[in-house]
């Protein structure tokens, strides 16, 4: 069979786009299948609520379901390495939160670096802690044991049934119960009030100077690639932006967070390397 030379160029050519046509279509049909968002709290807390929040705006934004799927334990790190040592394929992804910069400084044998073995893809909202008591409690001065929970669902339906009395929680997970009277709020814990609940004063009005604050965001495996990082972010990013959801995390007490790929990294660095230097002045250990 005789080819002319007109058309051998013409199929060599094709034949070199095939790589970057490949590439293109790959990007184009992420997501094919559900995707996994793993947290590291039991359902109900503030991590799972703003899990559950962003993956139905991502399921409704790309097509495909965006699953979440607790996995309670040591803190998160359960959950971080589960999606550590998952394929890098954009298919199972971490809600973060400050627990995983403070753990990097609290564990001296995890099984992975954080910063190193997670990829940062984008932030979605920084909240307030509130000290939160049982109505019934007469509050006049503080003698606490720390009491650890697998989540603050559980920890707020023991602290409504009486079995503990006070709880520093996240103020998604407890905002409705204080818009119900079911619980008492003290104090929240920015350095600011919370517009969400304006009249409760700051632990900062008492002592100040004091500040702490929950953030929460995605992270995916080391080596996702950038493509679907992108497409991510991109999405979270229109979130932040879209007024239904906008009204919805200020209705949790929450400010939303809008950053890139690279912006959210040096903001999970920059909390690392602070909550390094309380843990060390602290002498706080894991036991």
């Amino acid at each position: 069979m005789m080819i002319h030379r007109r058309e051998l160029i013409r199929l060599a050519g094709a034949a070199a786009a095939l790589p970057a046509l490949s590439h293109v279509a790959k990007a184009q049909a992420y997501p094919s299948r559900p995707v996994r968002i793993i947290v590291g709290y039991a359902a109900g807390g503030g991590v799972d609520i703003t899990a559950r929040l962003i993956g139905q705006w991502l399921s409704e934004r790309l097509g495909q379901q965006f699953i979440v799927e607790n996995r309670p334990g040591a803190a998160t790190n359960i959950a971080t390495e589960a999606v550590v040592r998952s394929p890098p394929d954009g298919y199972t992804l971490l809600l973060v939160n400050a627990a995983n910069a403070i753990n990097a400084s609290v564990y001296d044998k995890l099984n992975f670096d954080f910063i190193h073995d997670i990829t940062a893809i984008g932030s979605v909202m920084r909240v307030a802690f509130v000290m939160v008591v049982n109505p019934s409690l007469p509050i006049n001065g503080l003698d606490m044991l720390d009491v650890p929970y697998r989540g603050l669902s559980p920890a707020l339906a023991d602290l409504l049934g009486g079995q503990v009395q006070l709880v520093f929680s996240t103020v998604p997970a407890a905002i409705e119960y204080i818009k119900g009277g079911k619980l008492r709020p003290l104090a929240v814990t920015t350095a600011t009030r919370s517009e969400a609940l304006p009249d409760v004063p700051t632990v900062g009005d008492f002592l100040p100077g004091f500040e702490s604050s929950q953030w929460y965001g995605v992270g995916a495996p080391k080596g996702t690639p950038a493509d679907i990082v992108a497409t991510i972010n991109k999405e979270i990013n229109a979130g932040l932006a879209d007024p239904k959801l906008k009204a919805r995390i200020a209705d949790l007490g929450g400010v939303p967070m809008p950053m890139t790929p690279g912006d959210f990294g040096k903001h999970i660095a920059a909390e690392t390397t602070k909550w390094a230097k309380v843990i060390k002045f602290a002498g706080i250990k894991v036991k």
